[in-house]
């Protein structure tokens, strides 16, 4: 009598873990919500035991946010996804344990998040040249309720793409002027305000000839050319071979302003630095935002008004 053939063992579930290493979450119910989302797309989700801690404005004290990122680094999971921004990480960069954080990533854990977790991936790549993820954040994007609009459709078809490797590429639409235009480079960035608090720090990583993408929210064209011009007077703009703007919304009209907006920040800029600058990146502060590899080298290639990021062999 032939034996049966053993069935296959099914596939283990990707682990995430959801912690906070910035901002006191103001609620509970986002986080549960937001485990339960990703656990429907696939993954075998722990929320972190400090994760809802309270001190001040941020998710426990600075020894247990702390301790919470080392923690995770250890358990090395293949997701560990920051549960919101706010500000915290700052005041942890001088004692983050960087080497472990790289080993973590060596191990195949993917560091996920954006806003202040800008900090974290800046720093991991100036002083280990680790990669990271700039994607969703558990509670702002997974624990969205569906009276504030629910889960965007785009934003966890590109981030599970991104997590198990399938995705290669991003596309969207910018301004017309920039047929042609192929760079390749280190993708690097994050959120505007982060950034540049880095500028002249040990954080702050040193890229020439990379792809520079920003994005921010509640800040108002002229604190967000400011700021842009703080990198261009610092000659960090003219070291790179194209700045990618992403969302820059919810700020408030002056009747000052007389004329003066986002495309006209944009004009200026463009006026003074050569580096080419795009717009329309779908990344920042909003519903619909993709996932990107942050220390990737990437290749940016632009067709009529269609832009192409694709890394990977």
């Amino acid at each position: 009598m032939n034996a049966l053939a053993p069935e296959s063992a099914p596939a283990e579930r990707p682990t995430l873990t959801i912690y906070s290493p910035s901002g006191v979450l103001a609620k509970v119910a986002p986080i549960r919500l937001a485990a339960r989302r990703l656990g429907a797309l696939g993954f075998d989700v722990q929320i972190d035991e400090s994760a809802t801690a309270r001190f001040q404005r941020f998710a426990g004290d600075d020894d247990v946010r702390l301790a919470a990122l080392h923690r995770v680094a250890r358990a090395a999971p293949s997701v560990a996804m920051a549960s919101r921004g706010g500000y915290g990480l700052t005041r942890l960069l001088d004692r983050i344990d960087w080497p472990l954080l790289a080993d973590a990533a060596a191990r195949g854990t993917r560091w996920v998040g954006y806003s202040d977790q800008t900090a974290l991936q800046m720093g991991l790549l100036a002083h280990t040249g680790a990669a990271s993820w700039a994607g969703p954040l558990a509670c702002d994007d997974f624990g969205r309720s569906e009276a504030d609009g629910g889960l965007d459709e785009i934003t966890p078809d590109c981030f599970c793409e991104a997590m198990s490797g399938a995705l290669e590429a991003v596309g969207f639409r910018t301004e017309a002027g920039f047929d042609g235009l192929e760079v390749q480079g280190t993708l690097w960035g994050g959120n505007l305000s982060v950034l540049c608090s880095l500028l002249g720090t040990p954080h702050w990583p040193k890229v020439t000839g990379g792809v520079l993408f920003v994005e921010d929210v509640n800040e108002h064209p002229y604190r967000v050319e400011r700021q842009l011009l703080q990198l261009h007077q610092a000659g960090v703009l003219a070291a790179q071979k194209a700045i990618v703007l992403g969302d820059f919304g919810n700020w408030r009209k002056s009747p000052l302003d007389r004329g003066y907006h986002l495309k006209a920040m944009v004009q200026h800029l463009r006026s003074v630095c050569a580096t080419p600058i795009l717009t329309g990146l779908p990344f920042g502060h909003v519903p619909t935002k993709v996932t990107l590899p942050v220390g990737a080298v990437i290749d940016l290639v632009v067709q009529g008004r269609d832009v192409l990021m694709l890394w990977g062999d």
